[in-house]
């Protein structure tokens, strides 16, 4: 009786999964205000070029104290979606009372991520840990697939870099009101759904307030002005310049 021998096997190299995001999420936004945090989100992915997705929630309550959203690959965010959840049932199964605070979630995404990034599969994202310290404090956390991580009172990801860190920059004020808070978050995503062609205009905003109330608002859409000499004609001269 003759066996047939086994397929030769071959070896392209080390395994790669997300090594290139494939469906992705445009830029969070989040700062500190008076009265607590807040976050906004866009609710798009895109697939390349195309907006393959536009009802996307971004942001979400992993506990009574701590509101958590993520920019970049969806599969990763929906793993980490994952990894909340069961540390969330480990606080209930404690059933002692603990909930962990935004700033030890933070510390668990800053280890998670860095760790994925060390062994040379990244979690393609960036992960934004908003809430009320045990200080009782607004707590702000930002940790990237890297793992460079810091806390600030202003945390924005992705392209909004570039355009809308240095507008809350120019608008943040530690005792800002929710009002002036959700103003500038706006105004600031304004510019991104102008300038940046991965943002679609549809958002939601997230707060964490420091008497411990957490909300998600339903999506909605910005005013936007589109009339713009140099929109219509980008060789176009219009001065002065317009206020936005």
């Amino acid at each position: 009786m003759q066996f047939s021998q086994a397929p030769e096997q071959t070896f392209e190299g080390p395994s790669q999964r997300t090594t290139e995001p494939v469906v992705v999420g445009a830029s969070v936004l989040a700062i500190t205000y008076a009265d607590g945090v807040m976050v906004m989100t866009d609710t798009g992915a895109s697939y390349g070029s195309l907006a393959r997705f536009t009802n996307i929630e971004r942001m979400k309550k992993v506990n009574v104290k701590t509101l958590v959203a993520v920019g970049g690959e969806l599969s990763d965010s929906q793993f980490l979606d994952d990894v909340y959840g069961e540390l969330a049932t480990e606080d209930h199964m404690a059933n002692d009372g603990h909930v962990r605070a935004p700033e030890e979630l933070h510390s668990i995404a800053c280890r998670i991520l860095h760790n994925y990034r060390s062994r040379g599969n990244p979690l393609w994202n960036q992960v934004v840990t908003c809430g009320v310290s045990r200080a009782g404090k607004p707590f702000l956390g930002y940790v990237d697939l890297y793992g460079t991580n810091h806390v600030d009172d202003i945390v924005v990801t992705g392209f909004g870099m570039h355009m809308a860190l240095p507008l809350l920059r120019k608008t943040w004020k530690k005792d800002m009101s929710e009002a002036e808070a959700r103003t500038a978050l706006e105004d600031a995503m304004r510019v991104l759904v102008y300038r940046h062609c991965r943002t679609i205009n549809k958002f939601q905003i997230g707060t964490a307030k420091l008497d411990g109330s957490i909300d998600i608002s339903e999506p909605f859409a910005l005013q936007t002005k589109w009339d713009y000499n140099r929109f219509r004609d980008p060789r176009a001269q219009e001065l002065p310049l317009p206020q936005l």
